[in-house]
């Protein structure tokens, strides 16, 4: 079962064409390799942020996600 890739926020706008699902396990090298160059130098953004079955990691890099997990990619907030 592969793990699925979702893009929240603005990153949604700038995926247009990145995978949706990618196969399993996932760690934050593969990552970055299957969403092309311009979206994983905005994913190594320090205020961007990647939950991993519900949980937001304390260190992306240390992802490591397994079979059927949604990995969630999280923009900066702002407002106020």
């Amino acid at each position: 079962m592969p793990v699925s890739i979702v893009y929240l926020g603005p990153l949604a706008d700038r995926a247009a064409g990145a995978p949706t699902s990618l196969p399993a396990p996932l760690d934050w090298a593969g990552l970055l390799a299957a969403v092309g160059e311009l979206l994983a130098a905005q994913l190594a953004n320090d205020r961007v942020h990647v939950a991993c079955a519900g949980k937001v990691l304390a260190d992306k890099r240390q992802l490591c996600a397994q079979d059927g997990e949604e990995v969630a990619l999280l923009p900066p907030v702002s407002g106020g």
